[in-house]
């Protein structure tokens, strides 16, 4: 079971795609000029990244019938997730209010966080695949962290439930994909690695639970990151050259 977790190796966006990406990419530039070295900042980033995410696939949607992605199906969340610095800050943020009072429910969303990273620390697809471990924030078959959940976790959905049980049982190599989702997904976190490019900032992708984990050992990742720091390089995906990558972002750099 497949999907496509580095965003930088999706075909080239044009026409409306294009003018969508540099549009969203100056408002990101925006934004982080606006609330640069604070909580909020990222905040409110990652609240423009997700709600445009959301409104533009509404818009392309809308004569589509509706994926066959349901609550409390967590067929697909085996999969190795990449999110950018942003993405695992906020998720951080998020963790960091909502496990106490979990926890005095009897769910330990940390220690099973650090248990699942142990468990696929630096696995391959493959090697994930063969020996799969469910994401760490599923409680009762629900995510937990569904507010702040990656981009990458929003943009793959499934038209056949079917399928994806088939391939989660190793009966299916792939299962038919949502090409709405995945685009909307590569637009926009395109654009905003590229925008935290722009402003100096760390800008690569990560493995999710490795990186939430760096995270929340970190005594100031948010204070680093904004300093120009990697806090979180440990955790970094290199399967896309980031020269590749750097490449990609040069050619479609907005025209300010």
């Amino acid at each position: 079971m497949t999907v496509d977790t580095d965003s930088a190796a999706a075909d080239l966006p044009a026409g409306d795609d294009l003018d969508f990406y540099r549009a969203l990419h100056r408002a990101f530039d925006s934004t982080l000029a606006q609330g640069r070295g604070t909580t909020t900042g990222i905040e409110r980033l990652m609240a423009q990244a997700l709600d445009t995410f959301d409104g533009n696939l509404r818009l392309r949607c809308a004569d589509e019938p509706p994926p066959a992605c349901r609550k409390a199906c967590a067929t697909c969340c085996q999969l190795r997730v990449v999110a950018s610095t942003p993405e695992v800050l906020l998720a951080a943020h998020f963790l960091a209010r909502v496990a106490p009072p979990l926890a005095d429910r009897g769910i330990d969303l940390v220690g099973a966080l650090r248990a699942a990273e142990a468990r696929t620390h630096r696995r391959s697809e493959a090697e994930r695949a063969a020996a799969p471990v469910r994401c760490p924030f599923l409680a009762q078959g629900v995510c937990v962290i569904y507010p702040v959940r990656p981009l990458a976790c929003r943009g793959h959905a499934s038209s056949d439930a079917r399928a994806c049980a088939e391939a989660a049982a190793g009966r299916r190599a792939e299962v038919p994909v949502s090409s709405d989702h995945r685009q909307v997904r590569a637009l926009v976190q395109n654009a905003l690695q590229s925008a935290l490019r722009e402003a100096g900032l760390a800008w690569e992708l990560y493995e999710f639970n490795e990186a939430l984990v760096t995270a929340l050992d970190h005594p100031g990742p948010a204070a680093a990151w904004w300093a120009g720091e990697d806090p979180l390089a440990g955790a970094r995906c290199d399967e896309v050259a980031p020269a590749e990558q750097q490449a990609v972002f040069d050619r479609l750099r907005p025209l300010y």
